[in-house]
């Protein structure tokens, strides 16, 4: 099955809110067997939606929008789908009994404009929005279904999962099954891993597709396969999965698709180890990649934030020759500054990073971008110096996904 989905909003075209709708849908719609054939972003203006609906409804049986439901007059999808479906708008008692609810359980009071949500058109099916007050909207002509749902992220996201698609997967059953296999590498460039895996990739059935998606510092491959014979595709997909991880080996460092600080996580658990960061560079960047992960209170015990010369003295204990002979940029400090946090705040591991990042501050010998990283795990330290290119928060990014991934390969040598 094949669906198109619709975003809808001025604030998304001029770039002061991302979309994030479109892709939240498509990755959980995807394993369900449904293609997401195209996506679309539309202004508020009546005429753009209807032709963005219509040109949808010649491509697939399914659309899926995201937008302009709101209270105020900017917001006129609702209106726009009545003069599509036809009808009239009537106002929905239920509609407004779960708009009274939300209301209520946010502490606040409804308003003539929050009030006039339950107003919807006669020719859709409503789906009562259980955590926000503009109601989800099912239409169907023809043979074909649109489903209008709200532009905040959470509320689409909350009732896809326990309204929308289930009733999806009953209204169009899928014919075909697809799965996805993710691997997570690192120490390659894209072509070079491309090289290596020439041959394999001639092995592929047709049915199977191999993605190689790059980000900074890591590779993520992924294995996509599409078949009618559910039981052949995940045979095939374990083969294939075998094969990959017999030619790159240890150069895996996830089996799914997961965040590097994520895998990290996940690592630092099963060996039951703590880790502190200590950071001059990023400014805490990575303390905040690692505590975006549920649960990183388990193994995560704090940082410290040593911009300062006299910081990295007095709470890592970082020597002053080191420093007046050295530098902060520099292999000795990192080294310290990573025993230091150790020792500070109590951990079994700590990473350290202090660098440039610009786009001032550079001299001939340590030009912006230069950063010292180290890696402590027990008794084992590594230490290395990087040259990122590129602007100030690119060296901050490319900085904490290397630190991320020094520590996850020292923890997997340290025996």
């Amino acid at each position: 099955m094949e669906a198109s989905i619709i975003v809808i909003g001025d604030e998304l075209l001029i770039g002061q809110v991302l979309d994030t709708n479109s892709g939240w849908i498509a990755r959980h719609l995807n394993p369900l067997g449904w293609k997401i054939k195209n996506v679309r972003t539309v202004a508020d203006d009546s005429s753009d939606i209807k032709a963005a609906i219509t040109n949808a409804f010649t491509e697939t049986d399914l659309v899926l929008t995201t937008g302009g439901l709101g209270p105020t007059k900017d917001d006129i999808t609702k209106q726009t789908l009545l003069e599509l479906f036809g009808g009239e708008m009537i106002y929905d008692k239920a509609v407004e009994a779960n708009v009274l609810e939300v209301v209520e359980k946010r502490h606040l009071k409804i308003n003539p404009l929050t009030a006039n949500q339950a107003y919807v058109p006669s020719s859709c099916r409503v789906i009562q929005n259980k955590v926000g007050t503009a109601p989800i909207m099912w239409f169907e002509k023809d043979g074909k279904v649109l489903v209008s749902m709200p532009g905040v992220p959470f509320e689409t996201e909350t009732m896809m999962s326990t309204e929308i698609i289930p009733q999806l997967v009953k209204r169009f059953a899928p014919s075909t099954h697809i799965e996805h296999r993710t691997f997570v590498v690192i120490n390659y460039s894209e072509s070079v891993l491309a090289m290596k895996l020439d041959e394999f990739e001639q092995s592929i059935p047709e049915f199977i597709k191999l993605a190689y998606l790059p980000k900074p510092g890591i590779i993520r491959l992924r294995l996509t396969g599409s078949h009618t014979d559910g039981s052949l595709l995940t045979s095939e997909m374990d083969r294939l999965s075998g094969n990959l991880a017999a030619i790159i080996g240890n150069d895996i460092i996830a089996f799914d698709d997961m965040p590097v600080e994520q895998i990290l996580g996940e690592l630092l658990k099963s060996r039951h180890l703590t880790l502190a960061t200590a950071e001059s560079c990023t400014g805490g960047n990575i303390a905040h990649e690692i505590t975006s992960i549920s649960g990183s209170s388990e193994y995560f015990r704090g940082t410290v934030v040593a911009y300062a010369n006299d910081v990295k003295q007095q709470l890592l204990g970082v020597d002053t020759e080191i420093l007046a002979n050295d530098g902060a940029v520099s292999e000795p400090t990192v080294r310290a500054m990573a025993t230091g946090a150790c020792k500070a705040i109590g951990t079994d591991c700590a990473i350290a990073t202090s660098g440039i990042a610009g786009p001032g501050g550079g001299s001939p010998d340590k030009p912006v971008g230069t950063v010292w990283i180290a890696a402590k795990c027990a008794d084992n330290i590594v230490a290395k110096k990087y040259h990122f290119p590129g602007s100030r928060d690119r060296v901050i990014d490319r900085a904490s996904t290397t630190a991320l991934i020094m520590l996850i390969e020292l923890i997997r040598n340290t025996k």
